[in-house]
């Protein structure tokens, strides 16, 4: 649950209400992860005071609705600490839907490989340049920064894995191109073959056939 920890994590600076919590998980993360949906905020305040990792007291106002303040219990900062501190394991694998075009790409032979894969080296290439402008715009922000260098290194690697799969794919996707004609030419010689058939007479005996049936 790691946006349930995240929240853990700014509440360890004082308590907040849910709109100031959301500003503070975009304003930390930045433009990376993208926005924090309010009400799905507000559905993981519910789970955390439900587990007692949060609490949550009403403020009275009076020139606008009361508020609820939501508070990190000592129990909230021992999960928080346990889930900081352990090594995080990948379990859900790469589905990268880029496997799934190599695999299309393939099918359709080598033609069809490279372009996907120039294609795609190009959009690498200009995500590249906008991660370069955006981490230049959030030098003075350290975990901003951090995620950004991230999304840069985790391109890169992509931009890697293109070379990988013209070298690896690109002997399957000819063998499949070679074998395509024949697939594809063999309705062309079955009614060019009619054709000849017709052309010959041979239709006019099957049309005897059926009227003898």
């Amino acid at each position: 649950m790691p946006l349930h920890h995240a929240v853990l994590a700014l509440l360890t600076r004082r308590p907040n209400h849910g709109y100031e919590l959301k500003a503070r998980f975009e304003e930390a993360i930045g433009p990376q992860w993208g926005g924090l949906n309010i009400g799905h905020l507000y559905q993981i305040l519910e789970r955390l005071v439900r587990d007692g990792y949060v609490s949550r007291s009403q403020v009275t106002q009076t020139d606008r609705p009361d508020k609820n303040l939501y508070t990190l219990t000592e129990a909230g900062e021992a999960e928080l600490r346990s889930w900081a501190t352990t090594a995080w394991v990948r379990v859900g694998g790469f589905r990268d839907e880029l496997f799934l075009k190599l695999l299309g790409a393939v099918a359709l032979g080598p033609q069809a490989l490279t372009t996907l894969i120039e294609s795609q080296r190009q959009t690498y290439l200009s995500e590249l340049a906008g991660l370069a402008r955006q981490r230049r715009a959030h030098a003075d922000e350290p975990l901003v920064a951090v995620l950004i260098d991230a999304a840069i290194a985790h391109t890169k690697a992509d931009l890697g894995l293109l070379d990988s799969a013209a070298q690896h794919l690109g002997p399957l996707a000819a063998a499949h191109g070679a074998q395509a004609p024949e697939g594809s030419q063999a309705p062309e010689r079955v009614q060019a073959q009619g054709g000849a058939d017709e052309a010959g007479g041979h239709g006019g005996t099957r049309g005897s056939r059926t009227e003898s049936a």
